[in-house]
């Protein structure tokens, strides 16, 4: 296993998606509504957090992202590569016997410092740690998407109701402000039923000795971009699809083994049609919505800051936050208080079961599948 997730973590969306944390707002508001748990933690203030995979969006996201929080810190750690448990170590104080490798990971179910496991690894193992995590008695947020399967979702999600531990899945954007009226709007109609979503995320990769490259680990742009317009389509119209076609393009094969571009067009029981775009191969974020009486966009719409919307009567502005502290900082205050999720298992299904149906209508020459 070891084997698998070493030297997997070369720098990734860097040039593009990646702007300095240090330039983040931190706006952290008490959560609205929302979230999580039957856990018992009611006792404690803050909750131990240990991030599994110390990859770039453990490192220069994450972990800076924890220090902003409230009610969750980092507690441990879990990696295969000991220079970096030592660099962790020294940089965040962290005791010895909150630091895990991949084979002793088990024992963390001794460790009451640590409640919350969250999985920063390849898409390929998310569902084998996630069971393990739950088994150790452990809540977890799984890094998005959930995994390669509707199967292995179902399997993450039982393993933690079994274990009576809570899961979330790691939609930052569902705690960020403008992503927060997009939904509204979808809701409230204010410029009246949508008809037409386009929306892409893409990242012209540089670096091809990582696992988003591979299918071994489940990596391709579908499954590492693409998550964020189908995600935009379904919360931009508060409804599910009814059907999907989709085209996959291969620019430089011989360093891609995996989905280098992918395109889908989904339709929606109201009606709305929605032209999704992913890749490898170009740098754009955009997220258009036109309604019968108006339209409104976020371009970008899934950047981890500066994110800057517009509708058809004037601009919207909402403060910056730090996209990443927020989403933590719920999911800890939703534990400590034993309320539901704001981000369900469930929420990543609901991907993962469109994910499939793009996989058959690319494998039928496009062809429109029901879902």
């Amino acid at each position: 296993m070891s084997k698998l997730i070493s030297g997997l973590y070369n720098p990734s969306r860097r040039s593009f998606l990646k702007k300095s944390t240090a330039g983040i707002i931190t706006a952290l508001a008490a959560p609205a509504i929302i979230s999580c748990a039957n856990g018992s933690q009611s006792n404690k203030k803050k909750l131990g957090l240990a991030l599994m995979g110390l990859g770039y969006y453990s490192t220069d996201i994450l972990a800076p992202s924890i220090q902003m929080c409230k009610n969750v810190y980092l507690a441990g750690i879990v990696t295969g590569t000991p220079s970096k448990a030592e660099t962790w170590k020294s940089k965040y104080n962290l005791k010895d016997e909150n630091i895990y490798n991949y084979e002793n990971f088990d024992e963390i179910i001794k460790n009451d410092e640590i409640d919350i496991v969250y999985v920063v690894l390849p898409n390929a193992l998310h569902k084998e740690f996630t069971i393990r995590a739950a088994k150790a008695g452990k809540h977890v947020i799984c890094e998005k998407p959930m995994a390669p399967t509707v199967a292995d979702c179902q399997e993450m999600i039982a393993a933690c109701k079994t274990n009576n531990v809570q899961l979330t899945i790691g939609y930052r954007m569902h705690f960020e402000p403008y992503t927060q009226e997009i939904m509204r709007l979808a809701k409230d109609k204010d410029f009246g039923n949508v008809r037409h979503i386009s929306t892409g995320a893409a990242f012209n990769m540089n670096f091809f000795d990582n696992w988003k490259s591979k299918k071994e680990l489940n990596g391709g742009s579908m499954m590492d971009m693409g998550v964020y317009p189908l995600q935009a389509a379904r919360y931009s119209t508060g409804e599910e699809p009814i059907s999907v076609s989709a085209q996959t393009f291969k620019i430089r094969p011989d360093k891609i083994e995996a989905d280098e571009v992918t395109s889908f067009q989904l339709q929606f029981p109201g009606g709305t049609v929605a032209t999704c775009a992913t890749g490898f191969h170009a740098n754009f974020n955009y997220l258009k919505v036109f309604c019968e009486n108006g339209w409104y966009e976020l371009d970008p719409f899934s950047s981890y800051n500066g994110i800057q919307g517009k509708k058809s009567n004037g601009e919207f502005k909402f403060p910056e936050v730090n996209q990443q502290a927020r989403q933590m900082d719920e999911v800890a205050w939703c534990l400590i208080n034993e309320k539901p999720m704001r981000v369900t298992g469930e929420e990543g299904v609901k991907d993962i079961r469109v994910v499939e149906k793009i996989w058959e209508s690319i494998a039928q020459g496009g062809k429109t599948i029901m879902i």
